[in-house]
C-alpha cells in the first residue's frame, strides 16, 4: 500500500514536545515523534515542520508587556524547539535543516522558499522556526503559509486531542466528534482548530488540514498512509 500524500507539512505544538512535564523539552517524547517522522521520510514522503513555542513562552502571556516584543520572544521560543527537534531527528539518522523567518545565521539558515523546496526535493526534512517573522501572527498561520509556499498536499495538524469536537471532550463527555468539516464550518462555528487567519488562508488556497492526536506518535504514519483518523478539513467538508 502506497502513501496518500507525497509532500506534507507537519504542525507540532510546543506543548507536544514537553510530554507530561508541561514545560520545556522532553527528550523521550521528542524521540518517539522523530522516529515516526523518520518512518514517513523512509517511505519517500517530503516533510517540512512548523513547531510552536508554547512549552517555553506564549506572546499573549506577556501581561502588560508590549505585544510585539512578547511575540518576538515567542518566535525565539519556536527556534529553541526547532533546534531541539533538528538535533533529535539527526540522531535518528534523518538529514534535517532549520530555517528561520528571523535571521540568525550562526545557528540556522534564513528562510528562502526556493532553498527550502530544494532541501525537500533532496529528501531532507526542513523545520521552520520563528513563525512568519511577524508579530500578531500565530504559528498556525506560519504553517498555512509555509505549506502553500512549499506546494505541500496537506497540513498534518498534530494536537493533544484526537480530532475536532463541537466542545472540549475533556470537559463534556458528550462532545460530538467530527469526521470531516469545511473551512466555513471551522470559521462560523468557531471550533478553535486554528486561528481564523490560518483557516481563511487554507480555504482560499484549497489546502486541506488533517487534525489528529499526537498522544500516539504513530498517527503520523497513519495520516500519510491515508488511514481514517482524526478530522479532515477541506473546502467542501468531505472526506
Amino acid at each position: 500500500m502506497g502513501v496518500k500524500y507525497k509532500r506534507v507539512l507537519l504542525k507540532i505544538s510546543g506543548e507536544a514536545l514537553s510530554g507530561d512535564k508541561g514545560y520545556g523539552l522532553d527528550v523521550e517524547t521528542m524521540h518517539k515523534i522523530c522516529m515516526n517522522i523518520k518512518k514517513i521520510v523512509d517511505l519517500g514522503v517530503d516533510v517540512s515542520i512548523v513547531v510552536g513555542g508554547g512549552n517555553i513562552w506564549r506572546g499573549r502571556s506577556g501581561g502588560d508587556m508590549d505585544r510585539t516584543r512578547a511575540d518576538h520572544m515567542g518566535m525565539l521560543a519556536t527556534c529553541i524547539n526547532a533546534l531541539g527537534l533538528c538535533s533529535e531527528l539527526e540522531s535518528c539518522g534523518v538529514d534535517t535543516r532549520v530555517q528561520t523567518a528571523i535571521e540568525m545565521r550562526q545557528i540556522a539558515e534564513p528562510y528562502i522558499r526556493l532553498k527550502a523546496t530544494r532541501h525537500l526535493d533532496k529528501g531532507r526534512v526542513v523545520i521552520f522556526g520563528a513563525g512568519t517573522g511577524n508579530p500578531f501572527m500565530s504559528t498556525d498561520t506560519a504553517a498555512a503559509l509555509r505549506a502553500i509556499e512549499t506546494d505541500s498536499e496537506v497540513i498534518l495538524l498534530a494536537k493533544k486531542v484526537d480530532a475536532v469536537y463541537d466542545s472540549d471532550p475533556n470537559i463534556n463527555p458528550n462532545a460530538k466528534k467530527y469526521d470531516a468539516l469545511s473551512f466555513s464550518d471551522i470559521l462560523s462555528k468557531e471550533l478553535g482548530v486554528m486561528d481564523s487567519t490560518a483557516a481563511s488562508m487554507c480555504r482560499d488556497n484549497n489546502m486541506p488540514i488533517l487534525v489528529f492526536g499526537l498522544d500516539d506518535p504513530e498517527n503520523i504514519v497513519r495520516a500519510v498512509m491515508g488511514e481514517k483518523i482524526g478530522t479532515l478539513v477541506t473546502r467542501d467538508g468531505k472526506r
